[in-house]
Parts: structure tokens; C-alpha cells; sequence
């Protein structure tokens, strides 16, 4: 029977993820992925390379469908509302918090001002949201409010606000405790209505 490539390469990743977000690059263990992925070791380093790519390829994998599962813009290219977006993103760290583990994971074991794997592409991925952020703030009506001379956030500041306020409370979930008071999964409702409602705010 011929080996399915893809489907051991899946396996991995999905094994990878848990060991990845629980351990870090520097902590997690091959032998462990392995087992877990029901997969001889001995396959990861010729799919991926060695333990620091399946690092990089996990985070990539989670990246893309997270904007996969919550895009900033409709099929047809229509803008999709700023504060829902929030609120969905919201929604998706909920539901899946092994992905803010795994950033954290990715910039303790780094130096700070080095290019993490596949930054490039990273990059451009975020220019094109910091774009369509700012075609959805054209399509509110929000360029009326700097005609009267109101300050706006620059569109790519908007989107790191976003971004932070949705996320960083299952990041740091210990300062939302002590200052905003509760686990942040004891009334999400709230919480997630709060998110929405800052980022309305924000996005006049």
C-alpha cells in the first residue's frame, strides 16, 4: 500500500501543535510528536527538516486558518464589519488558545529583532488586512470624521489595536483577571461584547 504523505504530514502537525503550544520549540520533544502522531520519528526530518521547521510550519498551518476561519474581507471582496471581525476573533482564541501560545512560544525563544520563519510572507499577509482595514473604514463613512477634523488611528494601527484587544486578555489571562475581575471563560458573552465594542469605538 503506498504511504499517504499528506496524511502523515497532517498527523504531525496535529500532534505537533499540543506538544509545540505546551513545551516550546526548546522543551517539545520529537519522540513525543511522534508518538502522539502515531508516525515513526524518523519520517519528521525528511518532511520537515528537524524539530525548529516543524515549529515554523505549526505556527504557519494555525496562522493560516485562523484567517481562514475569520477573514477580514467577503469572498465578492465586500468589507466585512471592523467590530464583529474583533468579536470573531475573539471568538477563535476561545475556541482554540494553542495559538497565542504558540506566538508567545515563538518570541520568548527568539531575539527579538531577528525575522522569525516566514516572516516575509507574514508580512505582506498583514499589509493586505492593514488595507482592506482601511477600505472597510472608507465604506462606514469613517473618512467624514477626519473631514471634520477628528483624529483617526492610522489603518495599521487600528489593526494591531484589534488584534491586541481580541487576543491578549487569553494571552495574559492573569492581568484580565486581577484588573477586569473573573476567568475571561467565566462570562465570554461580556467579554466579547466589550472587545466589540472598544474597537467601535477605535474605528470612528
Amino acid at each position: 500500500m503506498a504511504w499517504d504523505t499528506e496524511r502523515t504530514k497532517r498527523l504531525l502537525l496535529d500532534a505537533a501543535v499540543d506538544e509545540f503550544a505546551a513545551h516550546g520549540p526548546e522543551g517539545a520533544r520529537i519522540d513525543r510528536i511522534a508518538a502522539a502522531a502515531g508516525v515513526n520519528k524518523e519520517r519528521i526530518y525528511p518532511y520537515f527538516g528537524g524539530k525548529q521547521q516543524l515549529f515554523a510550519a505549526v505556527v504557519q498551518r494555525e496562522l493560516e486558518q485562523l484567517a481562514a476561519a475569520v477573514p477580514l474581507e467577503e469572498p465578492d471582496g465586500g468589507t466585512v464589519d471592523l467590530p464583529e471581525y474583533a468579536g470573531r476573533v475573539f471568538d477563535y482564541h476561545l475556541a482554540h488558545p494553542h495559538l497565542l501560545r504558540l506566538l508567545q512560544w515563538e518570541a520568548l525563544c527568539g531575539d527579538g529583532s531577528a525575522p522569525v520563519a516566514g516572516e516575509g510572507s507574514r508580512a505582506a499577509h498583514y499589509a493586505e488586512k492593514v488595507a482592506a482595514v482601511s477600505r472597510a473604514r472608507r465604506g462606514s463613512g469613517g473618512a467624514g470624521d477626519a473631514a471634520r477634523g477628528e483624529v483617526q488611528l492610522p489603518p495599521a494601527d487600528l489593526l494591531y489595536a484589534v488584534i491586541a484587544l481580541a487576543g491578549w486578555q487569553f494571552a495574559a489571562p492573569q492581568l484580565a483577571r486581577m484588573i477586569i475581575g473573573g476567568a475571561v471563560d467565566a462570562d465570554p458573552a461580556a467579554r466579547r461584547a466589550a472587545v466589540v465594542d472598544m474597537v467601535r469605538r477605535l474605528a470612528l
